[in-house]
């Protein structure tokens, strides 16, 4: 997921003083009420705290590992495992889904079935926010590592989403958290958990433990203001892939694609810089790939015929499947000029799908042909 999808987080502070007329007492209520209720009108949250609590309920009555399914939760069964905790020994960690609204609970159950430990605070159950049914899919990977120096196993996860409405609708991305371990079971650190995913470091375990332990990070590619900040932070630049253009409304600019490596997943950047080296404009051509694989090219035309100057890329990109197998596959992204900057396709990739056949001009002709241009002769 992109930063874009973090904005408008003020608007909490209007909808809690609604909410505070309408009950009371706020500050009680958001001690049990831990998911962001801004998305909902007045005339909602009577049903929504009604949902809340039925769900708390049937949560909080899971007491031994054989009442999981019985209080309407799927176990994944195979993503149970063991891990030895400080406060409770060895116990079992059985994930499950909410049949009803799809939100992910962690159950650690000892050698006797009791449920000593479990939490459905996590980063998935908060994708579409002040709502109750999430768009959890598949638990996609659990890791026990050492992670803070403490000596006990923390827990990385990494869970596959699916929205059924807006920008991202029908296309899977994936949710990484971390739990760390402490005398009374597990706690999350919320800020690490939102860096995780809000700069695309969610892609796999390895990317998740480089970030948490070892310190690296991909927010610089996100936040870097210049090409030497860029450079500086281990950012390598294509250098054959990188030259100036004339852009219309943004003037004379260096286009700069390069990759970051971070625990072997390469994230593939395009930076639009001025001759003064700040950098204007910068795009994320690879969405929720895992890791380029190799870039094909890049070409700035106009595409839709506006006269201004476009930017289309075309790249091999690698994933882990279903199977962890290694899969690669070939995708394409338009980026049309405007007045104030750029704005990405979202209708001609899908009536044109991208194949490995297919090249840089090739597809320049099909999208000019979408926005009614004769072909070239």
């Amino acid at each position: 997921m992109s930063e874009s999808d973090y904005a408008g987080k003020p608007v909490i502070l209007v909808k809690k003083k609604i909410l505070s007329l309408l009950y009371g007492c706020i500050g009680s209520l958001l001690l049990w009420f831990p998911f962001s209720i801004y998305a909902f009108g007045a005339e909602d949250l009577d049903a929504l705290l009604a949902a809340y609590q039925s769900c708390q309920q049937r949560f909080s009555h899971v007491q031994e590992r054989s009442e999981i399914e019985r209080s309407g939760y799927e176990i994944i069964a195979d993503q149970i495992f063991p891990i030895e905790t400080r406060g409770f020994g060895e116990v079992s960690l059985i994930p499950a889904i909410d049949e009803e609204y799809h939100r992910l609970a962690l159950f650690f159950a000892d050698n006797k079935g009791h449920i000593v430990y479990k939490t459905d605070e996590l980063e998935v159950n908060n994708r579409y926010p002040g709502e109750m049914k999430q768009p959890v899919r598949e638990l996609r990977a659990v890791s026990f590592q050492e992670l803070n120096g403490d000596g006990l196993m923390d827990i990385v996860l990494i869970v596959t989403c699916v929205n059924d409405r807006g920008e991202y609708a029908g296309r899977p991305y994936k949710i990484g958290d971390v739990l760390f371990q402490n005398e009374e079971g597990f706690y999350r650190d919320y800020r690490l958990s939102d860096k995780i995913n809000r700069f695309s470091m969610n892609k796999s375990v390895e990317s998740i433990t480089s970030f948490v332990k070892g310190g690296d990070s991909t927010e610089f590619l996100y936040t870097a203001s210049t090409r030497q900040e860029l450079i500086r932070n281990g950012f390598e630049i294509v250098k054959e892939q990188c030259y100036y253009r004339q852009f219309e409304k943004l003037g004379r600019l260096e286009v700069v694609p390069g990759t970051y490596t971070m625990a072997d997943f390469a994230t593939f950047m395009i930076y639009l810089v001025d001759e003064q080296g700040y950098i204007v404009w910068s795009f994320q051509p690879m969405g929720d790939y895992d890791n380029l694989y190799a870039l094909k090219g890049i070409t700035c035309r106009d595409i839709d015929g506006d006269g201004m100057k476009d930017i289309l890329v075309l790249a091999h990109y690698s994933y882990g499947g279903e199977n962890n197998e290694l899969m690669v596959e070939s995708d394409y992204a338009i980026y049309y000029q405007r007045t104030g900057g750029f704005y990405e396709d979202k209708e001609i990739r899908k009536q044109y799908p991208c194949t490995g056949e297919d090249t840089v001009a090739g597809l320049v002709e099909k999208a000019r042909a979408y926005w009614g241009w004769k072909a070239e002769e």
